[in-house]
């Protein structure tokens, strides 16, 4: 279970948002950390098919995946940053709706369907409207739909941004659990979040990986002062504000 990128580019007109990112991505947690304007949106963007690259590719256990269409979409749960949710459905009806536009059955999918609730923790919820929901309990319905059809590649967009400190934690035990055995790839610039999830950090500025590694490796070069960390290696990199 192997995803690709190949010396993606991408080019806004004389804007070059993506610069020759090449990464193989194997079962794990992955985090992308870099400032606004990094290019992390738009990797993003090409990874689940939403934007083109420029030129290079992308490839599923050897495939490009411009030639799998629907095949390669069945693979991918991804998890934006907005909270633009259908406020009048209930969670259970609008994870019904997710599963419809997966390909899925009605009949296929009440198991899985009340599994993604529990695991969740919005069982005693799923009948009550969205909209009523608190920011902590939209970010898990937005997880929930990502994880309809059991993906393979799960993508999440800043998926703590809003939450209390309480809810971050919860959240990323939540991620934890539900990331084994997926490739998991994680936008954002709460490096705490990272420095407790990832097993790989990619470091990106300019459209470009300026460091790359595991924990272990990237604490291992670490050559600033004191106790390595997530945040000062961030930092010693000169990447400015997040």
């Amino acid at each position: 279970m192997t995803l690709k990128a190949e010396e993606l580019t991408k080019d806004y007109g004389k804007k070059r948002a993506l610069d020759g990112f090449s990464y193989t991505f194997e079962p794990g947690i992955y985090g992308l950390l870099g400032p606004n304007g990094a290019g992390k949106s738009t990797l993003m963007g090409i990874l689940t098919t939403g934007l083109k690259a420029t030129s290079g590719k992308v490839t599923w256990d050897g495939t490009d995946i411009s030639s799998m269409g629907k095949d390669y979409r069945a693979l991918i749960g991804y998890m934006p940053q907005q909270q633009k949710i259908y406020e009048d459905f209930t969670l259970l009806r609008f994870l019904y709706y997710v599963a419809s536009l997966k390909g899925k059955k009605k009949g296929e999918v009440p198991e899985e369907i009340d599994g993604i609730i529990r695991s969740v923790n919005l069982w005693e919820v799923r009948n009550d409207c969205i909209g009523t929901y608190s920011g902590g309990m939209k970010q898990r319905t937005l997880l929930a739909q990502a994880l309809v059809g059991n993906p393979a590649i799960l993508i999440l967009d800043e998926p703590t941004v809003g939450l209390d400190p309480k809810e971050r934690v919860h959240f990323r035990e939540l991620v934890s659990e539900v990331a084994k055995d997926k490739i998991v790839i994680i936008a954002t610039h709460i490096v705490s979040d990272l420095e407790k999830l990832a097993s790989e950090i990619i470091f990106l500025n300019q459209g470009k990986i300026v460091k790359s590694g595991t924990l272990s490796e990237l604490y291992e070069n670490y050559d600033g002062e004191g106790e390595p960390s997530v945040e000062k290696i961030y930092m010693g990199l000169g990447m400015g504000g997040r």
